[in-house]
Parts: structure tokens; sequence; C-alpha cells
């Protein structure tokens, strides 16, 4: 695990918040994403899965999100500021069935901030999200409490995983604005575990992408690499249609990498 001490309190603060309100229903916990494949970059979430035994009530939902949002840093994080939080919460009976998509009991994440603070309150949903989550998670994640991650995290299929990829690609090329930086390395991402069946952070995806992209598109995306590491400011002021012409590539590269698979 690499994060930095201020790091390690938001997250056994989060842990603590997660025994507190779900009790003896909490079966394990785990931090997964950038903190354990590679280390947290400087726009990166702490992220944290957990997987409970019983469905929550109203008031355990409103308990958590109420202090997720105190713990949770805001986007874009400072420096030296709290992380942005996105904790995920799974009902083992749930995970049992090998439906698809997952269904998550409870989601936090920076992202939903605005209409949680208008009152919205996390509920059940299925989304192919999850079970993405879940198989990156099973590959990646450490334990914070509980048994080791395969012993709850259900084997998601290579099959559901090309699903996943199918259903959410529409939705994240149409996300594109205003969010280029995430939106082209997630494509990357998708790509190489399309192409290998594995998960790699969003830099080490890019890397492997561009030698094999033409050079104008190698160069945008070596420049949202470089963003996402902290080298190069997260400005696509001037490159917003050059961005959006390099994620329709990295979408058909992605669609005929699922094809071929």
């Amino acid at each position: 695990m690499q994060t930095a001490p201020h790091q390690d309190e938001q997250i056994r603060s989060t842990l603590a918040l997660l025994r507190r309100v779900l009790g003896d229903a909490l079966l394990g916990a785990y931090l997964h994403g950038s903190a354990v494949s590679g280390g947290l970059r400087p726009q990166s979430d702490i992220d944290l899965l957990a997987v409970v035994d019983a469905g929550l009530t109203a008031s355990q939902r409103k308990a958590l999100l109420m202090n997720l949002l105190r713990l949770s840093g805001r986007h874009p994080a400072a420096a030296g500021a709290p992380r942005c939080l996105e904790v995920t919460v799974f009902c083992r009976a749930d995970l049992a069935g090998g439906d698809y998509p997952v269904q998550a009991e409870f989601l936090y994440g920076e992202w939903l901030r605005g209409a949680f603070e208008d009152g919205e309150i996390p509920i059940p949903e299925r989304d192919p999200e999850y079970s993405l989550i879940i198989a990156q998670a099973r590959q990646q994640a450490i334990s914070l409490l509980g048994p080791a991650v395969g012993e709850l995290l259900p084997d998601i299929s290579i099959e559901h995983v090309r699903q996943a990829m199918r259903d959410v690609l529409p939705g994240l090329l149409s996300g594109l604005r205003g969010d280029e930086r995430n939106v082209l390395l997630t494509l990357a991402r998708m790509w190489y575990t399309a192409s290998t069946g594995k998960f790699v952070t969003k830099d080490a995806a890019a890397s492997w992408a561009i030698p094999r992209l033409p050079d104008p598109d190698a160069m945008m995306l070596d420049h949202a690499r470089r963003a996402y590491l902290g080298e190069v400011a997260d400005d696509w002021t001037d490159r917003s249609e050059v961005a959006r012409q390099l994620a329709e590539r990295l979408g058909e590269c992605v669609s005929n990498a699922l094809k071929s698979g």
C-alpha cells in the first residue's frame, strides 16, 4: 500500500466509520484502486469496498452518507488535503448468484456530492461498472478487515467483464467534455483489459497504448498520462476537438478488441 500518513489516517477513519455504522453485519473491508495497484496519483481517489451480510437500513445509509461527506475531500483535491473517497458496499447475498450486472447496496463518490447535499440518499442499484470494480478488486485489493478478498468477492467471468465494458463504453464517450483526462485514460485501460484480460493502472495502460497509436493520438494520450501523474497542467481548453477524436479512436480500439476476444 502506497499512501502518505494523512491518507492512512483518512483510511483508518473511514474503516472506523464502517465498523461503527454497520456493526456485526460488516464481513470485510478492502482497499483497492490506485492505492494498491501503483500508488496514489495527485487526483486519485481512495477506493474502499465493503461486504455486508444484510441490506442497510435507512438510518445506516444516512449515517454513512453524512459522515462520508465530512471525511471525503472535495474534487479537485488540494495538495495535502483529504483525498476524495469512493466507498462501495455490497451485500453478500447479491454477490452469491452470479447475476449481471452486479448490484451495489450503497455507493459514495465525490461526483455525487451535489445530489447528496440536495438530499439524495444512496439506494441499491445495478450497474455494469460494479462488475468491473469487483473483477479488478479481486485481482488487486488488500484486506483491511475480514478474510482475503477472494473469500467474499465472486470471480467475475471474462464474459461478464467484456459485457460490462461494452455496456459502459457509450456513457463513457458521452461524458468526455469536462472530464477529458479521466475518460481518455479509462478508455486506454479498457483497451488494455479487453486485449489482455488484466487490470493495470491508468498510466500503465496509457504507456501500453501510446506506441499502438498514430503520433498525433499518441501525443494527446501522453498528455493525459502526464496530467494524471501531475507532470503537466490538466488543461484541455485548446485540446477539446483533438481529445474528442482520440476518444473516438480509443473507443474503436476497445470495440475491436472486444470483438476479437
